[in-house]
């Protein structure tokens, strides 16, 4: 077996190596004492100055207090510190270190002692005796949960056997694969391998290949290949289809009979132009009283898929429908999402309705939970909605006019009580027939889009607000969000300072406020996209959670997912939870839908993650005929290895590594976000307009690799 575990130096050993090797020896014997020769021969070392640094060693150990000298020149382990639990980050380089509420500082953790644990695993670490000055270190004892058996690669033959090399970073092993167990993949074809053995004693995990995507390059092989390496469906199996299909789409009179009828109230729906599955529709009538009825209506999913089926546990599982640049990977099966479930026109559907009595301010009078019964008169594009908006004129005018005038309303009292305002530019790409990108395009939010978020974010919260507030201590599903780290906002609040921006007071009540006028003042400038994100980065992530702490973005004590139950798997537990306090019956145990709920905001951040590296990988596709051509950018990341640059124009981001910046040595300044030059001094720093010339598009790694051109842009 010719291949070993990748990133390690075989040809001589460092003095770290050994040192690591050292301390393993020690920490496997703690009550045996070794001198130099006795650790030697353990090591099978007989180079003579290999010994000798193995004597320096156990002297710098021992002064440092990392170990002790029992007799003169015998050595052994201080005693344990004790063990902790936690989950290994791994490196390129094969080392880890292993993230733990046990301790405050991370373990660092040798390639030596790792134990096979690979990144993401949850494992048992016994801790070494600390070393003065130095960072916590230990050794893996027992692996007590894989993140992955999986991962995607390129198949390597070899006459007697194979490899698949993995495409993941934090994987620094390549896969061995018996011929036998090839099922049929060919060299240089992406495949999906999954690990079935791997003692500690070998270098490789012994693996088969469990499915064969195609050649790197094309199209659905790399689509599939994003999605099997976050562990994502790309399909569902007959079983599913088939219950899905026996599942009746007829309504009948009992179902009409116990649900409130709107049929006949003016109602339309606002999507993308391109999307099927339409979840959510907006009705509007005026009430005697000269105030309006606003309809929030939402699939009813929850009439169709029902407790306990296949389908429902499919649902469970996928938690998300997945949106990568040319497919949407549904939660639910087609003919649910995009037939019986989806609000067509001029179509009778079952919904589950918020149902609001509203000022001509925008006060909400009263309010109504239940299951409804509509038929859109309209299905609007946000371009067709926005055209009805900016000129006054087109189909449903009257009802789109007067929802749009109270949303804007709504909008400014959401902000006035201290949401923010993050609208963050999306990606688009015009695609051939094969899926070549053609063009980069960016879908920005106009006024059309403000009419449905507003309007959702009023029924999201005014449910969790009827169980959080008016039965309080029931179960239920809220969408959460933390303030913000201190340390994080801190960064990027002395970050802007270089742009001559201030995000101001410190005080967090009024971080919104400043937060909002920063945005406002850097729309349509070359740094916003860099500075929104930034921004993003400082603030904590929205999860699901049965403990309500409050969604501190949107300002709202109480808050939930109610509106999207055709491709969110939390919004059908809302569902089903309101039912039943709406019938007076008691719901399930909290820890239960607390265990969904993580699962549910799991599954969302690897659907976010995968819809990055579609994006990334056609970015790269687009500029992959583009070498030796120059781009303006703007530099936005700093790392000890090299700087990031995102071209202003299409938001393609590249990496000039520093041994392209051959005219000083440059040092990278951590606390600055910068690297700097030694002799002339001359920084590199986040923000930066740089011009760069594009050097190479390397679609295996998804990854763009820039060069300076021509110095700094002006």
């Amino acid at each position: 077996m010719s291949r070993k575990g990748r990133g390690k130096n075989k040809y001589a050993i460092t003095k770290e190596t050994l040192t690591e090797q050292v301390l393993s020896v020690l920490s496997k014997n703690p009550e045996q004492g070794y001198n130099y020769k006795q650790i030697a021969k353990r090591l099978n070392i007989t180079d003579a100055y290999e010994r000798q640094m193995i004597s320096g060693i156990l002297a710098d150990l021992a002064q440092q207090g990392g170990v002790q000298e029992a007799l003169t020149g015998k050595y052994m382990a201080k005693a344990s510190r004790g063990y902790i639990t936690g989950t290994v980050d791994m490196t390129r380089m094969g080392y880890g270190f292993i993230s733990t509420e046990d301790i405050e500082d991370d373990v660092f953790v040798s390639a030596n002692n790792l134990k096979t644990a690979l990144h993401g695993d949850k494992v048992k670490v016994r801790l070494y005796a600390k070393r003065k000055g130095s960072r916590p270190e230990g050794e893996v004892v027992e692996i007590l949960d894989r993140s992955r058996t999986s991962f995607v690669g390129t198949v390597e033959v070899m006459p007697n056997f194979a490899f698949l090399i993995p495409d993941n970073k934090n994987m620094p092993f390549d896969l061995f694969i018996p011929t036998a167990k090839l099922n049929g993949a060919l060299q240089g074809q992406k495949a999906v391998a999954k690990v079935t053995d791997w003692d500690s004693r070998s270098k490789n995990p012994v693996a088969e290949i469990v499915s064969v995507l195609g050649y790197p390059g094309l199209h659905e092989t790399e689509m599939h290949a994003i999605l099997a390496e976050f562990e994502l469906p790309y399909g569902f199996t007959e079983e599913v289809e088939e219950e899905a299909e026996r599942i009746p789409g007829e309504i009948t009179q009992e179902d009409i009979k116990v649900r409130r009828d709107f049929r006949q109230v003016p109602t339309f729906t606002i999507d993308p132009a391109d999307a099927k599955d339409f979840d959510d529709a907006l009705s509007l009538g005026q009430l005697e009283s000269g105030n309006w009825e606003v309809g929030v209506h939402i699939a009813d999913v929850t009439h169709y898929v029902r407790t306990g089926t296949i389908v429902e546990e499919e649902a469970k599982q996928r938690a998300t429908s997945i949106y990568l640049v040319d497919r949407v990977v549904p939660m639910l099966p087609e003919r649910l999402s995009n037939n019986i479930c989806s609000l067509k026109p001029s179509e009778d559907k079952l919904t589950y309705s918020a149902v609001f009595e509203i000022s001509d301010k925008s006060e909400v009078i009263s309010e109504w939970f239940g299951r409804t019964i509509i038929n859109s008169d309209r299905r609007f594009s946000y371009n067709e909605a926005q055209q009805v908006i900016d000129t006054g004129d087109g189909d449903m005018k009257d009802q789109v006019l007067v929802l749009h005038r109270l949303a804007q309303q709504l909008r400014t009292k959401r902000f006035a009580s201290g949401a923010f305002a993050f609208e963050k530019i999306e990606v688009r790409f015009d695609l051939d027939e094969n899926g070549k990108p053609l063009g980069i395009k960016f879908r920005e939010m106009g006024t059309a889009n403000q009419l449905i978020e507003e309007f959702m974010l009023l029924a999201n919260r005014h449910v969790a607000e009827y169980v959080g507030k008016k039965l309080k201590g029931k179960t239920f599903v809220y969408r959460i969000h933390d303030k913000p780290d201190p340390e994080k906002l801190s960064n990027f609040s002395h970050f802007i300072t270089r742009f001559g921006y201030k995000l101001g007071d410190d005080d967090r009540a009024s971080l919104p406020k400043a937060m909002n006028k920063l945005l406002t003042s850097i729309a349509g400038k070359k740094e916003q996209n860099i500075i929104e994100t930034l921004a993003l980065r400082s603030m904590a992530k929205a999860v699901y959670s049965t403990e309500n702490i409050g969604h501190y973005g949107l300002a709202f004590k109480y808050y939930t997912h109610f509106t999207s139950p055709i491709r969110r798997y939390p919004d059908m537990m809302v569902h089903r939870l309101l039912s039943a306090y709406l019938s007076h019956e008691n719901a399930g145990q909290q820890d239960k839908y607390e265990k969904l709920c993580e699962h549910s905001s799991k599954m969302e951040r690897l659907a976010a993650e995968a819809e990055r590296a579609s994006v990334k990988y056609k970015q790269v596709e687009y500029m992959s005929d583009k070498t030796g051509q120059v781009f303006e950018g703007v530099i936005s990341g700093v790392t000890e290895w090299g700087i990031y640059v995102e071209i202003i124009e299409n938001q393609c981001e590249g990496m000039i590594h520093i041994r392209e910046l051959a005219d000083d040595y440059y040092e990278y300044d951590e606390e600055n976000y910068c690297l700097r030059g030694r002799s002339t001094g001359r920084v590199y720093t986040l923000g930066d307009r740089v011009n760069i010339e594009v050097v190479k598009a390397d679609l295996q790694k998804k990854q763009l690799d820039y060069k300076l051109a021509n110095g700094r842009s002006s």
